[in-house]
Protein backbone atom coordinates (compact mmCIF):
# COMPACT_ATOMS: atom_id res chain seq x y z
CA UNK A 1 0.00 0.00 0.00
CA UNK A 2 1.34 3.19 -0.74
CA UNK A 3 1.12 6.37 1.16
CA UNK A 4 -0.59 9.67 -0.81
CA UNK A 5 1.20 12.95 -0.65
CA UNK A 6 -0.60 16.16 -1.91
CA UNK A 7 1.18 19.64 -2.93
CA UNK A 8 0.06 22.87 -4.53
CA UNK A 9 1.66 24.02 -7.52
CA UNK A 10 0.81 26.91 -8.91
CA UNK A 11 -1.96 27.30 -6.53
CA UNK A 12 -3.64 23.93 -8.24
CA UNK A 13 -3.53 21.15 -6.25
CA UNK A 14 -2.04 17.71 -6.89
CA UNK A 15 -1.37 14.10 -5.81
CA UNK A 16 1.17 11.26 -6.21
CA UNK A 17 2.94 8.37 -3.81
CA UNK A 18 5.31 9.05 -0.92
CA UNK A 19 9.21 9.18 -2.50
CA UNK A 20 7.97 10.65 -6.26
CA UNK A 21 9.63 13.21 -6.75
CA UNK A 22 7.77 17.01 -7.80
CA UNK A 23 8.67 16.85 -11.35
CA UNK A 24 7.20 12.61 -11.98
CA UNK A 25 4.01 13.84 -9.90
CA UNK A 26 3.56 16.82 -12.24
CA UNK A 27 4.45 14.86 -15.68
CA UNK A 28 2.26 12.10 -14.76
CA UNK A 29 -0.79 14.72 -14.22
CA UNK A 30 0.01 15.46 -17.91
CA UNK A 31 0.98 19.33 -16.69
CA UNK A 32 4.96 19.01 -18.12
CA UNK A 33 5.41 23.04 -18.50
CA UNK A 34 7.76 23.59 -14.93
CA UNK A 35 8.84 27.12 -15.94
CA UNK A 36 9.49 30.03 -18.46
CA UNK A 37 12.60 30.92 -19.65
CA UNK A 38 13.19 35.02 -19.03
CA UNK A 39 13.42 35.69 -22.37
CA UNK A 40 10.85 34.71 -25.22
CA UNK A 41 9.11 32.89 -22.00
CA UNK A 42 9.73 29.68 -24.29
CA UNK A 43 8.20 26.44 -21.94
CA UNK A 44 10.48 24.44 -20.44
CA UNK A 45 9.83 20.83 -18.82
CA UNK A 46 12.09 17.86 -17.43
CA UNK A 47 14.85 17.29 -19.44
CA UNK A 48 17.18 14.74 -18.16
CA UNK A 49 15.40 13.75 -15.48
CA UNK A 50 18.77 13.36 -13.02
CA UNK A 51 19.02 17.14 -11.77
CA UNK A 52 22.10 17.71 -14.09
CA UNK A 53 20.29 20.02 -16.63
CA UNK A 54 18.15 23.06 -14.66
CA UNK A 55 14.92 23.01 -17.09
CA UNK A 56 12.96 21.79 -14.30
CA UNK A 57 13.44 24.67 -11.41
CA UNK A 58 10.93 25.52 -9.30
CA UNK A 59 10.36 27.32 -6.32
CA UNK A 60 9.60 25.29 -3.04
CA UNK A 61 8.22 26.15 -0.10
CA UNK A 62 9.96 30.00 -0.54
CA UNK A 63 12.53 28.72 -2.12
CA UNK A 64 13.92 29.32 -5.19
CA UNK A 65 15.82 27.15 -8.06
CA UNK A 66 15.21 23.82 -6.48
CA UNK A 67 15.42 20.97 -9.55
CA UNK A 68 12.13 19.17 -9.63
CA UNK A 69 13.21 16.03 -10.66
CA UNK A 70 15.26 15.95 -7.45
CA UNK A 71 12.93 16.83 -4.70
CA UNK A 72 10.82 14.54 -3.09
CA UNK A 73 7.16 15.49 -2.71
CA UNK A 74 6.15 15.84 0.90
CA UNK A 75 2.20 17.07 1.72
CA UNK A 76 1.55 20.36 2.14
CA UNK A 77 4.68 22.06 -0.03
CA UNK A 78 3.34 24.98 -2.31
CA UNK A 79 5.30 24.84 -5.40
CA UNK A 80 5.69 27.78 -7.67
CA UNK A 81 6.84 27.95 -11.70
CA UNK A 82 10.64 28.94 -11.50
CA UNK A 83 12.08 31.42 -13.83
Amino acid sequence: MTTPVTFTFNGEKFTGEQGQSIAAILFEANHKVLRKTRFNSKPRSIFCGIGICFDCVVTVDGIANQRSCLVEALNGMNVESGS
